[in-house]
């Protein structure tokens, strides 16, 4: 039996964006990837994430937002920049981590100019369906 490619999605607070990473690829690719998630600063899991991947049967209430430092022992494959500024300031990771960078909008930031709460969901419905599309793609994604 092959090991799981270990996968850590990584944006700035961890609250939304690597959170749905993390929740899509152990609900799709769970039998391959090992998934992760973490931010630079990390701000607390978003209510409207989790709202919006529980509309499609994933539950991610029960993972938290953490630092990129907690996970320092876990001997990782690729880390996934999924924000420009967790690219910019992604830290070096030991051995053979290749990273990458997936970059999506944020949908707290466009949520902002949101009119409605109908308005600001649908921001983080199109992000998260971006994402879940990057996801049914791996691990054949990061070998390019």
């Amino acid at each position: 039996m092959l090991q799981k490619l270990r996968i850590l999605f990584l944006c700035t607070g961890n609250a939304c964006r690597s959170q749905m990473a993390e929740g899509w690829a152990r609900h799709l690719r769970g039998d391959v990837v090992e998934p992760y998630s973490a931010g630079i600063a990390p701000r607390g899991l978003d209510p409207r994430a989790v709202r919006v991947m529980a509309e499609t049967g994933v539950d991610i209430s029960g993972q938290r937002s953490k630092h990129v430092d907690e996970l320092k022992d876990i001997p990782l494959d690729h880390v996934v920049t999924v924000c420009a500024h967790a690219d910019e300031n992604c830290p070096v990771f030991p051995g053979r981590t290749r990273v990458v960078h997936v970059g999506f909008d944020d949908p707290p930031g466009l949520a902002r100019a949101a009119r409605d709460e109908e308005e600001s969901l649908g921001h983080y419905r199109r992000v998260r369906d971006e994402i879940r599309a990057f996801i049914e793609t791996l691990p054949a994604a990061l070998s390019r």
